[in-house]
């Protein structure tokens, strides 16, 4: 958890500064859009293609090694996109970051690795609100930094990364035993197989289509919501960077905290519904909103929505071996970060096309309108997994 919020701090100092850099080597609003489609794209397409390595590889040498070859890439990434003087190098810095920052995967792994099945769907929260935390730290100190230079976070998300990379050295443990560990195949490695793998475990592909859905509605939004809320109410960095923290302070307060009495009240299935529903309306709602203040008001009442997520997970979990964990998380973030990759191809035209429309034109929330459709319709994929679990069991129970 300690390296997860360290490596999540680094990522969150350039989230608020990294379209603004882009602008540097951009003429208008609409050609800023496309190219931080195009650097998001090559991040996510990266991630896409070395998640499954990287888990794969993790289950043959361990999750520590794997880690740290994690963190040490990414601090290359960030010092090289700091130095970069073309959107080429941009471009390139930041698909290394990509190919690197795909430990997110290992890091799954680790947490299945030393948690019984019936306790992750409460450990995988408790590793998102590390991802929370670190989004209410890094983005607020992104934005701060980048209103004095726009450079000055990326240097510091590296030295970061580098303090990781030696904190893991020195002190985090290894999780998998070498009797569990299995050899690596570059075959059963690729995105391919591993997408392939998840759409083999029956009975779970409703909650696998639902896992594709709430990925491509969130990095739609992490790939929009900087640009959007300049266009719409003429945010810089530091407004960004207090918008994105205040997201992190309710995954925490969520994840953290109240998942735990969530999935005791409602359960894994039903609490997935609830919150994917909460999350399809927040998307349509921070779409419309016409005044900055009401981007806050809907992050306070999306309560439900930012543990959905690990109640989806924690089911894809539990039905794998024990000993494939890092493959099967692996596959999942092959997923997700395939769809990492679409989004920004999605919604940087999208932001493009009403670039050019006055702030207040409902129009300027078309990748947010994108967003909810596709969060909609993961709840929709949970609630007939829901139903189709619950007829089974009664036909099973004699």
């Amino acid at each position: 958890m300690i390296a997860v919020l360290i490596d999540m701090i680094s990522i969150g100092l350039i989230i608020p500064v990294l379209p603004a850099l882009v602008g540097v080597f951009t003429q208008s609003e609409a050609e800023q859009a496309w190219w931080y489609g195009a650097v998001a794209f090559a991040f996510g397409f990266a991630n896409f293609i070395a998640a499954p390595i990287l888990g794969g590889l993790s289950d043959r040498f361990g999750r520590r090694a794997i880690l740290l070859v994690g963190f040490c890439g990414v601090a290359l990434s960030f010092f090289a996109t700091a130095l970069a003087s073309s959107l080429a190098l941009l471009v390139l810095a930041r698909f290394i970051g990509g190919a690197m920052q795909a430990n997110a995967a290992v890091a799954n792994a680790y947490v299945a690795d030393i948690t019984p099945p019936e306790q992750r769907a409460r450990r995988f929260g408790m590793l998102g609100a590390m991802f929370g935390l670190g989004f209410i730290l890094g983005p607020v100190m992104g934005g701060l930094l980048g209103s004095i230079d726009l450079h000055l976070p990326f240097y510091v998300a590296g030295t970061l990364a580098v303090l990781n990379a030696l904190y893991g050295y020195f002190v985090l443990p290894e999780s998998l035993p070498p009797a569990q560990r299995k050899p690596f195949s570059l075959r059963d490695a690729n995105p391919v197989s591993a997408l392939r793998r998840l759409a083999g475990f029956k009975g779970l592909r409703l909650l696998v289509t639902a896992v594709g859905l709430i990925s491509l509605a969130q990095f739609t939004m992490h790939a929009s919501w900087v640009l959007h809320n300049s266009f719409r109410f003429g945010w810089g960095p530091r407004e960004n960077g207090w918008s994105l923290f205040a997201v992190g302070v309710m995954s925490v307060l969520v994840q953290g905290w109240l998942l735990k009495y969530f999935l005791r009240w409602f359960g894994p299935r039903r609490f997935a519904v609830i919150g994917l529903s909460s999350g399809a309306m927040a998307y349509l709602l921070w779409g419309m909103a016409t005044e900055g203040w009401m981007m806050y008001a809907i992050i306070a009442c999306n309560v439900l929505a930012f543990g959905a997520t690990a109640a989806v997970q924690s089911q894809i979990s539990a039905a794998t071996d024990a000993s494939a964990q890092g493959r099967t998380m692996g596959a999942v973030s092959a997923l997700n970060s395939l769809m990492a990759a679409l989004a920004p191809a999605l919604g940087a035209p999208l932001l493009a096309l009403v670039s050019h429309l006055p702030p207040q034109d409902w129009r300027v929330g078309a990748p947010l309108y994108f967003c909810a459709v596709l969060q909609g319709l993961a709840a929709f994929c949970a609630l007939r997994y829901m139903t189709t679990h619950r007829a089974r069991e009664a036909v099973a129970t004699p």
